[in-house]
C-alpha cells in the first residue's frame, strides 16, 4: 500500500504514471478552468486526467483539479490497485461478525480500527505553518474558481472542514462548499444532515454568545481528502478512518488562533469561527445535480488566521452535470460501504449508485430473493440506514443481474414489473439539493421490485422462460467463428 504524504506527492505520482497534464497557457479562474475541466472529466479514459494549471491569471499560485477523477486515480490515492479492494479490507474488518443492532455494530466500528497504526500523529512543527498570516489574514491571494455563469460568487469545493461538539468535543471532518463573500468571511454550506451541521445546531441550541471554532484545510494526503467527503457512521473519526485507509496515523497540527488540529501536510489551512446566530444569504450554485441549488440563508465562517505552505498548490474540484470527479469520490464509497451494508442485509450481492443518479437519486441493489416482499424489506432497511435515507430512487433486482450494466438493468426494471404490485411510494427526508421534492428537505421516494416474480408472489400467470441459447450451440459457434469471416 503506498500512503502519500500529501497531494503534491500524489501529483508527482499521477505525473510519472502519465495521469497528470500540467497547463501552461494562461488562464482564467473565471468560467474557463471549469469549461476546460468539463470536457476533459467527460472524455474518453485515456484523455481523462489530472490538470495542473500552472499559469492562473492574477494569480502565482498553480491549481489542482480533476486529481480523483477516474476509477484508477481514486483507487491510487487510497493505495488500492482497484476500488474493488476497499470492500474486501473492509470485509476483512468486519469477518469477527459483530454482535448487537445495526445500531451497535455501527458504534462497534470506530473500534475496530488498530489506533496504534491508524490513529493521528501529532506534530509541533509542520508545512502547512511555514506562513502564518494572523494580523490581516485575507483570502485575495487564493485562485478561488467561478465555476458557472450564474453561480453567486466563487466557491472553495474541495475542503476539509474541520469541528468538534460543543458537549462532547467529538471531531467531525466534512467536505462542504464555501463561498466567498469578502476577503474575510465566506458563507458554510453545511446541509442539515451532516455533522458540521448537527455541530452547528449543537452550539445554536447552547444559546450562547460563544462562538463555534472551524478549521478548514485545503489539500493534504489524498485519504484525508476522501475521508472529509465520506458519509461514516457516528462516532467514527474522520482522521482515523483516513489512517486506516492510509495504512499509518495522518499526521496533525493545532491551529495557531484555536484549539482545533488540522493535517500538517495540508497545503492551506483557513482558522476562523461561525456565530451560531449569524446567517447570510449563499448561492446560487451550478450543484453535482446538474442545475443551480438555490440561494439559501447558511452560516458564515469568519477567518482569523491563513497558514500555508511557502508555495503552495491550490486544491479544487468542479461539479455539474455528471460524470465529474466527485462520482469517483462517490464510487470509493459504494464499494467501501457495501461490506457494511451486507453485514445488516445479508442478501444484498452488489450494489450500484449510477453517475446519472447522481449518488442519491439512484440505487440499484441485487438481492437472494427468498420470501413475499423481499425487495421491500431491503428498500425499507436501506432507507433506514444513516444517508441512504436520501436516496430517491431503490431499484432491486435478482442475483443474477449485474447491477453495473444499466441496458440490463433498465430492461429487467422495465420488464419485470407491473405499476400496480411492484412500485413503493413513500415520503422521507430529502437531500438539501433536490429541487424536485415536494417541499425543501422533504419529499416522496420510490422503490421498483424489478426481481422476477414466481408463485410465492402471487402471481396469477406463469412467469416466463428467459430466453437463452443451449450450451451445445454457443460452444460449437464459438469453435468455428473463425470460420464465419466475421
Amino acid at each position: 500500500m503506498t500512503a502519500f504524504r500529501d497531494l503534491r506527492e500524489f501529483a508527482a505520482h499521477l505525473e510519472r504514471a502519465g495521469r497528470l497534464r500540467r497547463v501552461t497557457a494562461p488562464v482564467s479562474r473565471d468560467l474557463e478552468i471549469t469549461e476546460i475541466t468539463d470536457r476533459v472529466s467527460k472524455s474518453a479514459v485515456d484523455r481523462n486526467v489530472a490538470l495542473l494549471f500552472e499559469r492562473v491569471e492574477g494569480f502565482d499560485m498553480p491549481v489542482l483539479v480533476n486529481a480523483f477523477g477516474t476509477a484508477d486515480r481514486m483507487a491510487a490515492a487510497l493505495g488500492v490497485a482497484q476500488l474493488d479492494e476497499l470492500g474486501e479490507r473492509v470485509a476483512k474488518l468486519l469477518d469477527l461478525k459483530l454482535p448487537g443492532t445495526f445500531a451497535e455494530r455501527l458504534a462497534k466500528l470506530g473500534t475496530l480500527f488498530d489506533l496504534v497504526k491508524a490513529g493521528p500523529r501529532h506534530l509541533t512543527r509542520a508545512p502547512c505553518q511555514e506562513v502564518v498570516e494572523t494580523t490581516a489574514p485575507s483570502l485575495a491571494a487564493l485562485p478561488v474558481l467561478r465555476c458557472w455563469p450564474v453561480d453567486g460568487g466563487r466557491y472553495i469545493t474541495l475542503p476539509a472542514v474541520f469541528t468538534r461538539d460543543p458537549r462532547t468535543g467529538q471531531r467531525n471532518v466534512g467536505m462542504y462548499r464555501l463561498q466567498v463573500f469578502d476577503e474575510r468571511t465566506l458563507g458554510m454550506h453545511w446541509q442539515t444532515h451532516k455533522g458540521g451541521a448537527e455541530h452547528h445546531r449543537v452550539a445554536e441550541e447552547a444559546a450562547t454568545t460563544e462562538r463555534m471554532p472551524v478549521a478548514i484545510a485545503l489539500g493534504g494526503d489524498p485519504a484525508m481528502v476522501y475521508a472529509a467527503a465520506a458519509p461514516l457512521p457516528p462516532g467514527v473519526d474522520e482522521v482515523v478512518f483516513a489512517g486506516w485507509l492510509r495504512g499509518e496515523g495522518v499526521e496533525l497540527v493545532r491551529c495557531v488562533t484555536n484549539d482545533l488540529e488540522v493535517p500538517a501536510h495540508a497545503e492551506i489551512v483557513l482558522e476562523g469561527y461561525v456565530d451560531p446566530r449569524e446567517r447570510r444569504l449563499e448561492g446560487p450554485f451550478g450543484d453535482h445535480t446538474g442545475y443551480y441549488s438555490l440561494a439559501r440563508d447558511y452560516p458564515v465562517f469568519h477567518l482569523t488566521a491563513l497558514t500555508r505552505r511557502a508555495r503552495p498548490i491550490y486544491p479544487t474540484t468542479i461539479v455539474g452535470r455528471p460524470p465529474q470527479e466527485d462520482y469517483w469520490l462517490g464510487k470509493a464509497t459504494e464499494r467501501l460501504f457495501l461490506p457494511i451494508i451486507r453485514m445488516v442485509l445479508p442478501e444484498v450481492i452488489d450494489m450500484n449508485m449510477p453517475a446519472e443518479g447522481i449518488f442519491h437519486n439512484l440505487v440499484i441493489v441485487s438481492i437472494r430473493k427468498r420470501y413475499p416482499g423481499h425487495a421491500r424489506k431491503v428498500m425499507a432497511a436501506l432507507w433506514g440506514m444513516g444517508l441512504m435515507m436520501l436516496a430517491k430512487t431503490i431499484v432491486v433486482v435478482s442475483e443474477h443481474v449485474n447491477v453495473h450494466d444499466l441496458s440490463e438493468v433498465a430492461w429487467r426494471a422495465t420488464g419485470n414489473i407491473d405499476p400496480k404490485r411492484d412500485l413503493v411510494l413513500v415520503e422521507g427526508p430529502m437531500d438539501d439539493l433536490d429541487h424536485a421534492a415536494l417541499r425543501h428537505r422533504f419529499g416522496g421516494k420510490l422503490g421498483v421490485d424489478a426481481t422476477e416474480k414466481t408463485a410465492m408472489d402471487d402471481v396469477v400467470q406463469p412467469w416466463p422462460e428467459e430466453i437463452s441459447m443451449s450450451d451445445e450451440i454457443r460452444a460449437l459457434v464459438t469453435r468455428r467463428w473463425k470460420d464465419y469471416g466475421l
